[in-house]
């Protein structure tokens, strides 16, 4: 199956019970990333627990991975409400069992 991504990537960014909560919409690839890149590193900068909302993430490759370990290295990261796709590669790269998944933005505050 192959997808072509849309080139949008929308971010949305509030604070939430003491965390940074990043709000992720639309496709990740090489292209559309910088701003949630922007994001996450200002985030990861400024804040010690930082929530990344993937509910509405309908495309992501490697670069958004290697985004999200980055980031993880650098601060608390949970990632919220991954989508099947989003799931797909944290699953075959492994990287499932290195971040912090949980099922809603809220499980992911507690």
């Amino acid at each position: 199956m192959s997808h072509e991504p849309d080139g949008k990537g929308t971010t949305v960014q509030y604070e939430q019970d003491g965390a940074w909560i990043v709000v992720a919409h639309g496709d990740y690839d090489a292209h559309t990333l910088p701003p949630l890149e922007e994001a996450l590193d200002t985030a990861a900068r400024k804040h010690s627990r930082v929530v990344l909302d993937v509910s509405g993430v309908s495309f992501a490759d490697s670069t958004f991975l290697n985004l999200l370990l980055r980031i993880h290295h650098m601060t608390s990261l949970r990632i919220a409400g991954p989508t099947p796709q989003v799931r797909r590669v944290l699953k075959i790269t492994g990287a499932d069992t290195v971040l912090d998944t949980r099922a809603s933005i809220q499980d992911a505050l507690t």
